[in-house]
C-alpha cells in the first residue's frame, strides 16, 4: 500500500510550531461557525433545507440545465457544453484566441484548478493573473492551494513580503506611494502594507486585461444567473473592465430558484470562514454593454458520480471548506500532504470518484471521527464515504498487508473466548519489557505514541466484580 499521505504529513509533523499554528488557526474558523450555527435556532432547519434541494437538484439535473441554459441564451450569453476537461480547455481558449486575448484576469475557481487551465493557457502564449489575494500569492511563489477557501493561510507574511519584493516589478514605487498617503510601516511585512502592495500590483493588472475569468457558486435556473461570492470584490473588478467575461461552472452547481438561493446564502459563509455572509454576492445575468459573456458548463466525471448509489451526495457539496476546518488529520497534516488538489474529507472522496489507483492513498487520512458530517451544511456523509472506500480497498488491490494481518488476528482472538481471555491474562507482562524493545519498528504502536501500561486486572474483571 502507498504511502504517500503519511509521508508527506510525517515530514510536515516535524515542525511542531508551523503544526500548532495550522491547527489552531483553522479549528479558530470551526468555533468561529459553531457561533454562528448557535446563533440561529432555525440552523438545522436550514441544513436539511439545503440537503434536500441539493439532493432534488441533482437527481434532476438535466431538466435543470436545459432550463437554466434556455434563460441564459434569452439573457444573451454563449453558453458551451464541456464533457471533460480537454473540452473545457479547448473552448476557453477558442474564445480568448477569437478575441486576440493576451491577459486574463481570473477570480478564484476550484473548477479551472481541475482542469488545470492555467498551465494550458500559459503554455499557449496567454498571461493568467489570478486576482484572489491569496491565490495571487500562491501563484507568485509557483504553489497550489492548501485549502478551498482559504488557499495560503499557511504561508507566513515574511514569505508574502520576500515573494512581493522579488516579483513585483513596481514593488518599491508602490512602497513610496504608501508612505506618500501616511502609511509608514515599522515592520516591511506589516499586513496592512503588504495589502496595499497588492491592491496597487492587482489594479494594474485589471486595466491591462482583455478578458475576465470567473467561477460560480451558484447557478440559477429560473433565471440563468450566475452568483459569485467573494470577499475582495475581485470577480466584480475582474468583470468590470474587460468586456470579455467567461464563467467557468461545474454541472453541480445549479440550484432551482432565488428561494433556494436564499437558504444557501445563509449557509455558505457561515460554514466556511464564520461569518454572516461574504463582502460581496455578485450576480450575472448578461454581458456588459458592449461586451460578451459566456458560459461554459463542464461535466469532467460529474454525470458518473450522479450515477453511483454509494458517492454521489458528493456532488452536494458546495465547497464551503467547513469539513477542512474541523478534520483533525487536516488540521495537523495540512493541504499539500494529500495527493488529491482538494484535501480534507471530500478531497478524499473526490479524488476517489476521480481516479481510486491513484489516490487511494488519501483514504487512511481520517480518524472516522464523524465531525466533518456534522459540519457539512448539506449533510453530505463524508465519513461514511470515506469507511466504504476503506472496505473497497481489497477489491482494488491496494490493501495495506500489514493492516490484513493485524485484522485476521484480531478476528481469531475476538472469536475465541480462550485466546481473548488468554492475551488479557498475559498483557501485564508486557509492562515488565524493557522500553527500547518496546519501541521498535515491528511494533506500529510505539511509533508516535509512548506504549501503554497495561492494567493489572482486565475490564471485564472490574466488571465482573462490580456486578457481584
Amino acid at each position: 500500500m502507498s504511502t504517500k499521505h503519511s509521508k508527506a504529513a510525517e515530514a510536515y509533523l516535524k515542525d511542531d510550531a508551523v503544526v500548532t499554528r495550522h491547527d489552531q488557526t483553522f479549528f479558530g474558523v470551526r468555533q468561529k461557525r459553531d457561533r454562528m450555527a448557535q446563533a440561529l435556532p432555525e440552523w438545522e432547519d436550514l441544513r436539511e433545507a439545503a440537503s434536500q434541494i441539493k439532493k432534488h437538484t441533482e437527481t434532476h439535473l438535466a431538466d435543470y440545465l436545459e432550463q437554466f441554459e434556455q434563460n441564459a441564451l434569452q439573457n444573451g450569453v454563449h453558453v458551451h457544453w464541456a464533457q471533460d476537461a480537454d473540452e473545457y480547455n479547448r473552448i476557453v481558449f477558442d474564445i480568448l484566441s477569437q478575441h486576440n486575448v493576451k491577459k486574463v484576469v481570473k477570480s478564484k475557481s476550484m473548477l479551472t484548478e481541475e482542469c488545470h487551465l492555467n498551465e494550458n493557457l500559459e503554455a499557449k502564449g496567454i498571461e493568467v493573473v489570478e486576482t484572489d489575494l491569496g491565490e495571487r500569492i500562491l501563484q507568485m511563489m509557483k504553489l497550489a492551494p492548501s485549502h478551498i477557501v482559504m488557499p495560503a493561510l499557511h504561508v507566513h507574511r515574511e514569505e508574502i513580503g520576500d515573494t512581493f519584493r522579488r516579483l513585483i516589478p513596481d514593488f518599491n514605487e508602490i512602497a513610496a506611494t504608501y508612505s506618500a498617503v501616511g502609511g509608514s510601516p515599522a515592520d516591511k511585512n506589516d499586513p496592512t502594507f503588504l495589502t496595499y502592495v497588492a491592491r496597487m500590483h492587482l489594479r494594474q493588472q485589471f486595466a491591462e486585461a482583455d478578458c475576465g475569468m470567473t467561477g460560480a457558486n451558484f447557478g440559477i435556473a429560473a433565471t440563468g444567473d450566475v452568483v459569485v461570492c467573494t470577499n475582495e470584490g475581485n470577480a466584480d473588478m475582474s468583470t468590470s473592465i474587460p468586456k470579455l467575461h467567461i464563467v467557468s461552472m461545474g454541472i453541480e452547481k445549479l440550484i432551482p430558484d432565488y428561494q433556494a438561493m436564499g437558504v444557501f446564502q445563509r449557509l455558505l459563509a457561515r460554514c466556511g470562514t464564520g461569518q454572516e455572509t461574504t463582502v460581496y454576492t455578485s450576480h450575472f445575468r448578461g454581458p456588459r454593454p458592449g461586451g460578451e459573456m459566456h458560459i461554459v458548463l463542464v461535466d469532467n466525471g460529474r454525470s458518473e458520480i450522479i450515477g453511483n448509489p454509494e458517492h454521489w451526495q458528493t456532488l452536494k457539496c458546495m465547497r464551503c471548506g467547513a469539513c477542512m476546518n474541523t478534520c483533525p488529520v487536516y488540521r495537523r497534516s495540512a493541504g499539500y500532504s494529500y495527493t488529491y488538489f482538494i484535501p480534507g474529507p471530500v478531497g478524499v472522496n473526490l479524488g476517489m470518484l476521480r481516479d481510486p489507483h491513484q489516490y487511494y492513498d488519501n483514504v487512511s487520512a481520517c480518524s472516522l471521527c464523524c465531525s466533518c458530517d456534522n459540519v457539512c451544511p448539506v449533510k453530505v456523509d463524508l465519513s461514511t464515504q470515506i469507511y466504504r472506500w476503506r472496505q473497497q480497498l481489497e477489491s482494488l488491490g491496494h490493501a495495506n498487508k500489514m493492516k490484513k494481518m493485524m485484522s485476521k488476528g484480531m478476528s481469531c482472538m475476538f472469536n475465541h473466548p480462550k485466546v481473548y481471555k488468554g492475551a488479557l491474562w498475559m498483557s501485564p507482562v508486557a509492562n515488565w519489557v524493557p522500553g527500547p524493545l518496546m519501541n521498535l519498528k515491528l511494533n506500529p504502536w510505539a511509533y508516535g505514541h509512548k506504549m501503554m501500561k497495561f492494567p493489572k486486572k482486565s475490564f471485564h474483571q472490574l466488571w465482573k466484580k462490580e456486578k457481584l
